[in-house]
């Protein structure tokens, strides 16, 4: 599969950058996400990565017939109320080897805050916060940099909106950076 997704895009104009350490857990942050087209792209970049990922998508995508698509293309659902944090961190404990990959925006419609799940995630399972991106001006996507200590939800929040500044969604007028801590 990685062969396949490197000649895709490769065909496509795409390049990728950044490592993704070597970490055996970590809750994948993926922005901006203001299109259909960034979970084809993700996915694209997460076969290059030699990891165990899976996407976090709404409870309500899966019902017959979608349930199967969103199962192969790696997705698991998940409730929308505060249950799903606590579901997700279960997940963590259970494995040895897993990565959790999800979009803070948690839609990919214009919103004028980042949600918070991907930060308690991280926290509560004590695992490190990778902040993955797609930059459609650059034509690149991959790792900003990795966020090991998620103690302060300001400092995490703030940190990660500096690695997102110069970033271009497809459609920009729909993503905004988190600056409730700024």
């Amino acid at each position: 599969m990685k062969s396949i997704s490197n000649k895709v895009l490769k065909i496509l104009g795409w390049k990728i950058t950044g490592d993704l350490p070597n970490l055996n857990k970590s809750v994948i942050v993926f922005a901006p996400h203001t299109s259909y087209w960034d979970g084809f792209y993700g996915k694209l970049l997460l076969m290059q990565y030699d990891i165990n990922y899976k996407f976090l998508s709404k409870k309500e995508f899966f019902k017959f017939p979608l349930k199967y698509f969103f199962r192969l293309y790696g997705s698991i659902p998940v409730s929308q109320n505060k249950e799903y944090v606590d579901e997700v961190v279960s997940l963590f404990n259970k494995s040895e080897d897993l990565h959790i990959v999800l979009s803070p925006e948690g839609q990919f419609a214009k919103t004028d805050h980042w949600k918070k799940g991907f930060y308690y995630m991280a926290d509560r399972a004590n695992v490190p916060i990778v902040v993955g991106y797609i930059d459609y001006k650059k034509k690149e996507m991959g790792v900003k940099g990795v966020i090991q200590d998620t103690s302060d939800m300001k400092r995490t929040i703030t940190e990660m909106s500096q690695m997102y500044k110069n970033v271009v969604a497809r459609y920009p007028e729909n993503f905004i950076l988190d600056k409730r801590y700024s």
